[in-house]
């Protein structure tokens, strides 16, 4: 990536940024992860309390881009096929046909997805990993680009499944929108004459312009000492006292990637420190299992990460080439 290039990188991501702002108000932290993870290929996780605007989030980054997007409501009655389609006998051609499920769409939110059985939420492990859905032996692409955005309620655990360390290793970050504060809920009330659902945004970019800067920001810049710096990282999440399972290499992995395309939307063709400093509680604390009497003691898998971040040094200079 040239110099050039990442000032164009950044002037998009920021104008995206700004548009989905305009419906999610006072959230430009979040948006800006959520934007991170759809330029790197990956999917985000939300675990939010209701009402917090995670349908208006998916429907205005989809907007934004030009693209499609779905809601699929999670319950325990939710089959596979609800989510990934069916294949019907068709008896005028005497053939099956496929009908794409709610799946095939470039954002998908997965609403409350711990409330679905474990075997309906691993319908979504193949298409998450490989952006393609596989029914009755035949491939299907899920189309490009394509995010799954999944939330979970904190509060109401009752009649939920939790998601296997597995799926949740394969969301590249997890967030949480929270509740706005006291301008943006004044700002939020005065709107208050049009119904969520009605709210639109005008596209900033087409879907072709968003595959194009997920490729662009592969090339950003990764010295060996941030390289380096994210093994110690990574490595100290398996070593801690208050960790039972630490962060996995695909972890690793996203961190990098987030971080290259976190670089790109700040106009750098390379990646710093403090690339890797703000992500790595979003990318990483998902992925680790506290000891639970370190849980019941209060240590939480943020405050790991933090401490991890305090001990851990990152490189002063880089490394001659």
């Amino acid at each position: 990536m040239t110099p050039e290039q990442a000032a164009w990188f950044a002037d998009i991501f920021n104008r995206l940024v700004a548009n989905v702002e305009t419906v999610l108000l006072g959230k430009t932290f979040v948006i800006r992860l959520g934007f991170t993870a759809f330029l790197s290929e990956g999917h985000l996780l939300l675990e939010d309390y209701p009402g917090t605007g995670k349908t208006s989030f998916a429907r205005a980054m989809a907007q934004s881009v030009d693209g499609t997007s779905n809601r699929i409501q999670f319950t325990p009655d939710l089959l596979p096929g609800d989510i990934t389609g069916v294949s019907i006998f068709d008896q005028r051609s005497n053939e099956f046909e496929f009908h794409p499920g709610p799946i095939f769409s470039n954002i998908v939110l997965a609403d409350e997805i711990n409330r679905a059985s474990p075997k309906t939420q691993s319908a979504l492990l193949e298409v998450m990993e490989e952006g393609q859905v596989t029914v009755d032996g035949v491939t299907h692409a899920a189309g490009i680009p394509f995010m799954v955005i999944a939330t979970q309620n904190p509060v109401e655990q009752a009649g939920t499944y939790r998601l296997p360390e597995a799926q949740l290793d394969r969301f590249i970050m997890k967030a949480s929108i929270g509740y706005p504060d006291h301008a943006s809920t004044i700002r939020i009330l005065e709107g208050s004459g049009v119904k969520a659902h009605e709210t639109t945004v005008p596209a900033i970019v087409s879907a072709d312009v968003i595959v194009e800067m997920g490729k662009l920001a592969r090339t950003v810049h990764v010295d060996p000492t941030i390289n380096d710096y994210v093994g110690r990282l990574v490595e100290a999440t398996r070593t801690a006292t208050e960790v039972r399972l630490g962060a996995s290499v695909r972890g690793a992995l996203a961190l990098v990637r987030t971080a290259k395309t976190l670089a790109a939307a700040n106009g750098r063709h390379y990646v710093v420190p403090d690339d890797i400093k703000s992500l790595a509680e979003p990318v990483l604390a998902h992925r680790l299992i506290i000891d639970p009497e370190a849980e019941f003691d209060g240590v939480t898998a943020s405050s790991v990460i933090g401490q991890i971040l305090i001990e851990t040094a990152p490189p002063s200079e880089r490394q001659a080439v």
